[in-house]
């Protein structure tokens, strides 16, 4: 939806959960020295401002990486992407916010390869101007949803996939579970990771059911779904109470790494006494 911008949500706790797995399976892939592919289908501006009006007019940020950035005793994963945004933000206070293309060009090797797909003007001028012009990075503003099975499989067959849309349209359930099973069809062991909103909508509950009755029977290696529940829904139902992340193939070591952390991470975004958090993993 082109009047969607991430700024209002840069750094908040559904950035936190899918960041710290994004880095985690990154550097899995790291540890083989032959190089993948990421593809990101709504890849946004790559970087954020925690100054600009954007994110200060909802300030979600406070209670995603700010509650983080100050203590001494992060679990392993979650210390890794924080060093990664501190890094972003060149060691100094807490001012500018990764996203995703950020976070991934931050680990990519030469060998590596970057396909990101924004359809904002705005951000994607953003985007190609950060990111454009870097070996190995192809920046377009096309749609992701219609142009992912272009890229799969990698021509090395290890990849990783982001689908992380805005949900402010109903159609991008369907367009994900499509795109989902689409990436499982040209690149059954690749690793697709798909952020899911946790609210209340019909559409937002089915998704995750949809996505495991998918992986089930397309993906060799099996899915994991881990979610974090810190908020309550506003007066009239509405609102983003969490957040999850569903993966096909993951990293045989993501579930033992995440175990502790969820409810860890639970605990320190929640607020107003909900922090609820799941982890299921079915390996094949």
């Amino acid at each position: 939806m082109l009047a969607y911008r991430h700024a209002f949500h840069a750094g908040n706790h559904a950035d936190v959960l899918k960041h710290t797995v994004l880095v985690a399976v990154l550097r899995h892939m790291n540890l083989k020295d032959k190089g993948w592919r990421l593809v990101d289908t709504h890849a946004g501006a790559g970087g954020y401002s925690l100054e600009g009006d954007y994110a200060q007019k909802r300030g979600e940020y406070l209670d995603g990486i700010a509650r983080l950035w100050k203590r001494d005793d992060l679990p392993p994963l979650v210390a890794d992407y924080v060093d990664q945004v501190r890094s972003f933000n060149g060691g100094g206070p807490l001012v500018q916010y990764p996203g995703s293309p950020a976070l991934a060009h931050a680990l990519q090797r030469p060998q590596d390869q970057m396909r990101l797909f924004e359809i904002h003007p705005t951000d994607h001028k953003i985007l190609s101007s950060y990111l454009g012009e870097q070996p190995g990075v192809e920046v377009k503003m096309l749609d992701g949803f219609a142009m992912l099975t272009k890229q799969l499989p990698p021509p090395t067959r290890r990849g990783v996939v982001l689908i992380d849309p805005s949900y402010e349209m109903k159609t991008d359930y369907a367009k994900t579970l499509a795109a989902f099973r689409e990436a499982l069809t040209q690149f059954a062991d690749g690793t697709v990771i798909v952020w899911l909103p946790q609210v209340q909508l019909l559409e937002a509950v089915q998704l995750p059911q949809r996505l495991k009755a998918s992986a089930e029977t397309q993906a060799k290696k099996g899915w994991l779904h881990a979610g974090l529940t810190v908020a309550r829904a506003d007066a009239r139902g509405f609102g983003m109470m969490g957040s999850s992340v569903f993966i096909a193939n993951p990293p045989h070591s993501l579930h033992d790494g995440l175990q502790p952390l969820m409810p860890w991470l639970a605990e320190v975004l929640g607020s107003d006494g909900i922090s609820l958090h799941k982890l299921e993993q079915r390996v094949r």
